[in-house]
C-alpha cells in the first residue's frame, strides 16, 4: 500500500523583509501569530543585524526541461523519446515539466479556489480544525527549532492523507475538490512512477519563487501555468545510485503577494527497502520508516532535513 499525501501550502506575505508591519491579532485574523510566537526572535533584532540580514538574490528565472506527456500516446519512437526526456532530465535536473499531464485547468483551477478559501479562514479555525474532516496535526506554520529569524519558515501548510478525504463522500467543497484532484494527480503519477519510480508532482502559482541548486547554484525556476513540476526525490537518488539526482531546491516568499501551491507525494510503505539498483551502492540499504523517522528527527533536532547523506555506506 502506498502512502499518498497532499500538501496545500501558501507562503505568507509577511515575509522577513516586512518585519515592521505585525500581522493582526484580531481572532478573525487568518495569519498565524509569528510576531508573537517568536517575540524573543523578533527582540534579538537590531537595526545593524537588520541591515545585515541575510537576503535572497535577484536571480535570472530558467525554464526546466519541458516534456509532452501526449508523446506517450503515439508510436514507440516518440514513446521512447518522451521516455528518454524524462531520464535525461532526471539526471541533469532532477526536477522536470509536464504538460499535456491529462490535469485540467479547471481542476486546477478549482483546487487553487478552495485552497485561497481554506488559507482565508480565521486561523484558530485553522488550528483546532473547525469545519475541516483532517486528522490531528494537518495543519503546521512557522518553524518550532528556529533560533533566529533567518531559519523561520514563513509559511502555512496542511499535510493531507489522502484517506483523510478519500471516500468523504462530499462532505464539503474544500474536500469534494481535494478528492477529484488527488484522482487525477494519481493517475499521473502511476504514470511516472512506471517510467522513473516514485515521483513527486507539484503545481505552482504565477507568484513563483521555487528555487533549486544546479551546478552548484541556486536558479529561480520560472512559473508556467501550463505545466506540472515533478520532483524526483531521493528515494529515486538512491536506488538509481545517484544517476537520478535529489536537488535541494526552497521557497522564497514574496514580500507583496501570498504564493499559494499544492503538492502530491507518492510513497512507497513503511516497510518498503530501499536498495540499489547498481552495485557497489552508495546508499546502505533502508527502509522508507526508517528513512521518514530519521528525517523527522533531524528537523526536529536542526530545523532542516539532512536526507540521504544519513545513509551512505561507511567508508573502508
Amino acid at each position: 500500500m502506498h502512502g499518498h499525501q497532499m500538501i496545500l501550502m501558501v507562503n505568507s506575505a509577511n515575509a522577513p523583509d516586512r518585519i515592521d508591519k505585525p500581522a493582526r491579532m484580531d481572532e478573525s485574523s487568518p495569519d498565524p501569530p509569528f510576531h508573537e510566537t517568536y517575540k524573543t526572535l523578533f527582540n534579538n533584532l537590531t537595526d545593524t543585524t537588520q541591515k545585515n540580514f541575510p537576503q535572497f538574490p535577484v536571480m535570472e528565472e530558467v525554464e526546466l526541461p519541458l516534456v509532452d506527456l501526449n508523446q506517450l500516446n503515439l508510436g514507440d519512437s516518440e514513446r521512447e523519446s518522451c521516455k528518454k526526456q524524462i531520464a535525461r532530465a532526471s539526471q541533469e535536473w532532477g526536477f522536470f515539466q509536464v504538460i499535456n499531464h491529462g490535469i485540467s485547468r479547471e481542476i486546477l483551477e478549482n483546487m487553487r479556489r478552495e485552497q485561497v478559501k481554506l488559507f482565508k479562514k480565521p486561523f484558530q479555525d485553522k488550528t483546532n480544525g473547525k469545519d475541516l474532516n483532517f486528522s490531528a496535526g494537518s495543519y503546521r506554520w512557522g518553524a518550532p527549532t528556529a533560533t533566529c529569524l533567518g531559519q523561520l519558515s514563513w509559511s502555512e501548510a496542511f499535510h493531507v492523507s489522502l484517506s483523510d478525504i478519500l471516500g468523504s463522500g462530499g462532505l464539503n467543497n474544500l474536500c469534494s475538490t481535494m478528492e477529484q484532484y488527488a484522482t487525477t494527480v494519481s493517475e499521473l503519477a502511476q504514470k511516472l512512477a512506471d517510467i522513473l519510480a516514485e515521483k513527486i508532482v507539484l503545481h505552482q502559482d504565477h507568484i513563483g519563487g521555487l528555487q533549486l541548486v544546479k551546478d552548484g547554484k541556486w536558479i529561480a525556476v520560472k512559473p508556467n501555468p501550463e505545466a506540472l513540476v515533478i520532483n524526483i526525490g531521493d528515494l529515486m537518488q538512491a536506488w538509481s545510485n545517484n544517476i537520478y539526482k535529489s536537488v535541494e531546491h526552497r521557497v522564497v516568499a514574496n514580500e507583496l503577494k501570498e504564493r499559494f501551491s499544492t503538492a502530491y507525494f507518492l510513497c512507497p510503505s513503511y516497510d518498503t527497502v530501499i536498495q540499489s539498483c547498481i552495485q557497489p551502492s552508495v546508499y546502505r540499504r533502508f527502509s522508507f520508516g526508517e528513512y521518514r523517522k530519521q528525517v523527522q528527527e533531524d528537523v526536529k533536532s536542526f530545523g532542516y532535513k539532512v536526507g540521504l547523506p544519513r545513509f551512505l555506506v561507511p567508508s573502508h
